[in-house]
């Protein structure tokens, strides 16, 4: 038999999806003041990957990632989807978000997401958020599986994680 032991910090990082960088900007801004300084932002850029946001966000859907100073528990990601879902509504209009953020964490050997939808590949954690192993790190690099967002596969937002990773194994051995 197994023992149990705690968990190893991991990096909180979030994918932002909003309707402007000035929105983009504001919601980096609100989540540095709930959850810390923000220590590294991947370049803005335009976000057509698929229609499903456009009847909220609309036709021009801009996405950053952005990855935080500050190690949380894994056990801590369902608590943070509800938080950053209640920060959506900050910019809510008549049309439904005009911001989405998608919390997550990076631990050395994969990248997770919240999610309030259940899929074949996600697993429920608790009050109706589930986590999806969204990349694995392999061979020098994260990887992603066959069911990952395409923009989480991209070759600049793979980097953008490599680098969090690389300060994320930075910030544990100090801890250690």
């Amino acid at each position: 038999m197994g023992t149990t032991s705690a968990p190893v910090p991991v990096k909180l990082i979030a994918g932002v999806l909003a309707a402007s960088d000035r929105l983009l900007a504001e919601a980096a801004a609100v989540m540095a003041q709930r959850f810390g300084a923000v220590d590294a932002l991947s370049a803005a850029t335009d976000w057509d990957f698929s229609a499903y946001y456009r009847d909220d966000i609309g036709a021009q859907i801009r996405r950053q990632f952005l990855s935080f100073e500050r190690l949380v528990g894994p056990g801590e990601l369902a608590g943070l989807k509800h938080i950053t879902n209640e920060m959506e509504n900050c910019w809510r209009a008549a049309t439904g978000r005009r911001v989405n953020i998608d919390p997550g964490y990076i631990a050395a050997t994969k990248l997770v997401l919240a999610s309030t939808k259940d899929a074949a590949h996600r697993v429920y954690l608790s009050d109706g958020i589930y986590a999806e192993a969204t990349l694995q790190f392999a061979s020098g690099s994260f990887q992603p599986y066959v069911y990952t967002y395409r923009d989480y596969a991209a070759a600049e937002v793979i980097a953008f994680f490599n680098a969090a990773r690389r300060d994320y194994l930075a910030q544990l051995r100090v801890l250690r």
